[in-house]
């Protein structure tokens, strides 16, 4: 063991005395997450689809065109869920808002104020300007509603129909109340028969007269503490992946070099095993990754003031990234047979992890496309493992996932490395 400590400590001081590759290990990364930290932190102009979740206890046809509505507008993207469902997802930021449509959403009655043109609105109470432009929607898509179903001849006669029929079948009505109530609907019956539509659904802008707002009740919905508190939580997980992708490209094409240049050949002389050589090259790669990934997260912790709600969660993912990396140095080291060659090819391998995996563009900004085909980068299960034990509030067994393929990775990876290197080498 103090010889392979021995050996990495010799490859760590000649990592140490190249400068410039220190900057690409160290410099860069840092610089990458300051940039994008700031851009991130300016905002945008634009303003994306607020995501709702529709709770349709009414289940009516009205209920499901006006939810249809909502939908169709360019400002929001409606799902489907159930009460309790919409309230988890309100509360963990993943909606903005959830919308219930109570029982009888849509009938006739709710045209002239009754209850059933109630609507709860579930939202985080400090989110005042998302919840009047939503307040604002639902009343545009109610009014629009009505017009095109009330205001339809065929479709108000049929709703006057079955009002009229829950009247004579009501037995909690009295005969007064019931006369009166037949006469009136049966006289609406006939007069929207008769009745031109143009002037029941206004002029021409569209505005409806003599219609009274749906009644919104807002609850308030206190969100709980996950999603990025800055952008530093989410540019600083990157740039540990570019110091990581940095140590090795680094370390491979030290392998080749010292091939190359004959130091392997001397050390295979030298009473030391191949075992021994190859181990002492991992240890150093490994120390050198945590240690700039650990110098990273104190330069964010006590500058950019990023969470670290669980030290040990957020230890395994540094130590399982290592790991990972490691791996992937073996087997980027015996891609080539010159330093050009295997620092083309690992370049290009990694680049390419690092595009589909979220190195360059943040994992919640990604297309679902994008983020399935990611599933075979170890960039983005490193980002995700950082991510989780930083802001996303992972469990331990949340954290199972992305700590073991980032393992699984780098074991698989170095055995092939190591295999591959032992045939080429004897």
């Amino acid at each position: 063991m103090r010889t392979v400590i021995t050996l990495a400590l010799k490859d760590l001081r000649l990592l140490w005395r190249d400068r410039f590759g220190l900057f690409w290990v160290l410099a860069f990364p840092l610089l990458m997450a300051l940039f994008f930290g700031s851009v991130f932190s300016g905002g945008s102009s634009s303003r994306a689809a607020m995501k709702i979740i529709a709770v349709d206890q009414a289940q009516t046809e009205s209920s499901r065109l006006f939810f249809a509505r909502l939908d169709s507008s360019a400002a929001l993207t409606v799902v489907e869920s159930s009460p309790d469902s919409a309230r988890m997802l309100v509360r963990r930021g993943k909606a903005v808002a959830y919308v219930i449509a109570h029982p009888g959403f849509g009938s006739l009655g709710s045209m002239f104020g009754g209850d059933s043109a109630s609507l709860t609105v579930g939202i985080d109470p400090s989110r005042k300007a998302e919840a009047g432009y939503l307040q604002g929607l639902l009343t545009r898509a109610w009014f629009s509603l009505l017009q095109d179903q009330f205001f339809n001849p065929s479709t108000a006669r049929e709703q006057i129909t079955s009002v009229l029929d829950q009247v004579e079948h009501d037995s909690s009505t009295s005969s007064e109340q019931r006369d009166v109530l037949t006469s009136f609907f049966g006289s609406l019956h006939d007069f929207m028969g008769e009745m031109d539509t143009g002037v029941l659904a206004g002029d021409s802008s569209g505005e409806t007269t003599a219609i009274t707002e749906p009644k919104i009740k807002i609850e308030d919905v206190a969100r709980e503490s996950m999603g990025p508190r800055s952008s530093w939580e989410i540019t600083f997980p990157q740039a540990l992946m570019w110091a990581l992708i940095g140590c090795t490209a680094a370390f491979a094409i030290s392998i080749v070099t010292e091939r190359t240049r004959g130091t392997l050949l001397r050390l295979r002389l030298a009473p030391l095993r191949r075992s021994q050589i190859l181990a002492g090259k991992g240890l150093a790669c490994f120390l050198f990754s945590v240690a700039v990934c650990t110098l990273l997260l104190l330069l964010a912790k006590l500058i950019f003031q990023i969470r670290t709600p669980d030290l040990l969660l957020l230890g395994m993912a540094v130590l399982a990234c290592g790991v990972c990396f490691v791996g992937l140095m073996m087997l980027i080291s015996v891609l080539g047979k010159t330093e050009q060659a295997v620092g083309g090819a690992g370049w290009a391998i990694l680049l390419v992890m690092s595009m589909t995996g979220g190195g360059m563009v943040p994992l919640m900004a990604m297309p679902k496309w994008l983020l399935t085909v990611g599933h075979i980068s170890p960039v983005k299960w490193g980002i995700l493992a950082l991510e989780g034990a930083i802001w996303r509030d992972f469990s331990y067994t949340e954290m199972a996932l992305p700590l073991g393929v980032l393992v699984g990775i780098g074991m698989v990876a170095f055995t092939v490395g190591v295999v591959v290197f032992r045939r080429v080498h004897g």
